[in-house]
């Protein structure tokens, strides 16, 4: 048994037909768990307030945004090198859920920035990275409804996820690569001194997976409806020659 026989779309689409519904109910349990418990059963922060607990959706949303990116690179990879269609269309399918987590992560962002900054937004190195990340989201979407031939579609698009790669990189790291700006370091690290209390890690590792699971979901469901697209496209193809 190879992984690569899920880059066959009849295996994909039986393997994730029956995945679907388990991730989806987990899906929903970490989600409401994990929310309900951070908003309503941990306490204010002595620094910041009920504003800490914007942390249950801005936390998962910034880590997915660039791990969604890092997805999108690994199957248009796969897509540049061995030539299988579902992982190009598993790429285009994250593409506008990557776009959403960016969306999120910086409104929630300004949220939390406006009280502890008093600006909701500031040209910090890691919210700039992250509005770049945000436009190649915009412009990968737009690449592929601008081609016609989806292979050629899919081979652009793998070379604009290499690029974006970096602003993807520096979205994570940006407050490591430099000093000043006045975003925080990490809220999750296993250093001690910089990870946050257990009374608010537990629910944020809890919304963590749900958003993880969230994910998974999505693009199970909109890689199947790419598919589909596609199939559909090539007998109404055949009909036009017939």
């Amino acid at each position: 048994m190879s992984i690569w026989e899920y880059a066959n779309p009849v295996k994909f689409m039986k393997t994730s037909s029956y995945a679907l519904p388990w991730v989806v109910g987990l899906a929903a349990v970490c989600m409401v768990t994990g929310l309900v418990w951070g908003f309503f059963f941990t306490p204010a922060a002595d620094e910041f307030g009920a504003t800490v607990k914007v942390i249950y959706v801005h936390v998962p949303s910034a880590m997915m945004a660039i791990n969604i990116w890092a997805m999108m690179l690994v199957t248009s990879l796969i897509w540049l090198i061995r030539r299988h269609h579902v992982s190009a269309l598993a790429a285009k399918a994250a593409a506008p859920i990557g776009m959403v987590m960016t969306v999120i992560a910086l409104i929630t962002g300004a949220i939390w920035g406006q009280p502890m900054w008093g600006t909701w937004w500031a040209w910090d190195p890691r919210l700039t990275s992250f509005l770049i990340l945000f436009l190649f989201y915009l412009g990968y979407m737009a690449l592929w409804s601008a081609i016609d031939n989806p292979d050629t579609a899919a081979d652009l698009t793998g070379v604009l996820c290499l690029v974006g790669s970096v602003f993807a990189l520096l979205s994570r790291y940006a407050v490591l690569f430099w000093n000043q700006g006045l975003h925080q370091g990490a809220t999750l690290s296993m250093d001690s001194q910089q990870h946050i209390a257990d009374v608010y890690w537990f629910p944020l590792l809890v919304c963590i997976a749900g958003f993880i699971l969230f994910f998974v979901a999505l693009v199970l469901l909109r890689t199947r409806t790419e598919i589909r697209a596609r199939r559909l496209k090539a007998l109404e193809q055949r009909e036009r020659m017939a």
